[in-house]
């Protein structure tokens, strides 16, 4: 990081941040983009494969350019607010584009508004993490939109590929998961944050081990797979949500039991 030095009234030097862009972590936010508008012509060519594939490319550089930024200590608001115009892109619009021609458009009316639904529910929680800050890093307030848009491509993965395609149980189906998603993204429900792992310390072994263990599972069978790990993800957030809460009344009630029998020992 370069710096430039400033002389004070006081005679002394007060170092301060050179404004720039970092080439490294936008570009990888620009590769993201490309994806997610990749994918959209992709669709529009009923290419649905290619266009779910793009996306969850782009998910994988949406988490690999914060990561770099953090590594290479080469964050800037410059590269926040354009990887935040970008995710609008490639993982709001371009899923909802994507599973409408697919399928949605089928339902009519309701197909469309609720393909909508989720891409304002993706804006929506983009600013919200903006603008907000995080109780707990470790945690998100509300499902991640790359993961959000990971999971709806990944249906349409799965469906592609072996399941079959019966239009109308498809269509329906797929508008109630837009559905869940735009809530669950604007939702308070806690999701972990993989965002420092690994990042400054040294990774265990077994941790590596169920690493490689777990690229073999995903080329066995690429699709079906990351529908499994993405639903499992999107339903650790209401599981850790309700133990949270149980916990927390759990140390409500022993304190407040406490305190009673406190009272009554004077």
């Amino acid at each position: 990081m370069q710096l430039e030095t400033k002389k004070s009234t006081t005679g002394r030097k007060n170092p301060r941040r050179r404004r720039g862009i970092y080439v490294l972590p936008n570009l990888l936010t620009t590769g993201a983009l490309f994806f997610g508008f990749f994918a959209i012509i992709q669709a529009t060519q009923e290419k649905f494969e290619f266009a779910a594939i793009a996306i969850l490319i782009a998910t994988v550089l949406d988490g690999l350019d914060g990561r770099v930024a953090r590594l290479t200590n080469t964050t800037s608001d410059f590269g926040k607010e354009y990887d935040s115009l970008a995710d609008v892109v490639s993982f709001g619009l371009a899923p909802a584009l994507v599973v409408f021609e697919w399928t949605v458009s089928d339902l009519g009316k309701i197909g469309w508004l609720c393909a909508f639904l989720y891409t304002s529910a993706t804006a929506l929680r983009l600013a919200r993490f903006n603008t907000q800050s995080a109780k707990n890093p470790n945690y998100f307030q509300g499902l991640p939109c790359p993961m959000a848009a990971a999971f709806l491509v990944s249906w349409l993965w799965v469906i592609e590929t072996g399941w079959g395609r019966d239009l109308e149980f498809v269509a329906e189906m797929t508008t109630a998961i837009l559905f869940v998603l735009a809530l669950s993204m604007v939702s308070a429900v806690p999701y972990l944050s993989f965002k420092n792992f690994g990042v400054r310390g040294r990774v265990p072994f077994v941790t590596s081990i169920l690493m490689v263990f777990g690229i073999v599972l995903i080329s066995f069978d690429p699709p079906r797979v990351l529908f499994v790990l993405f639903l499992v993800y999107l339903l650790s957030g209401p599981v850790i949500w309700m133990f949270g809460s149980t916990g927390r009344k759990s140390q409500r009630v022993l304190a407040r039991a406490r305190r009673e029998k406190s009272g009554d020992g004077k």
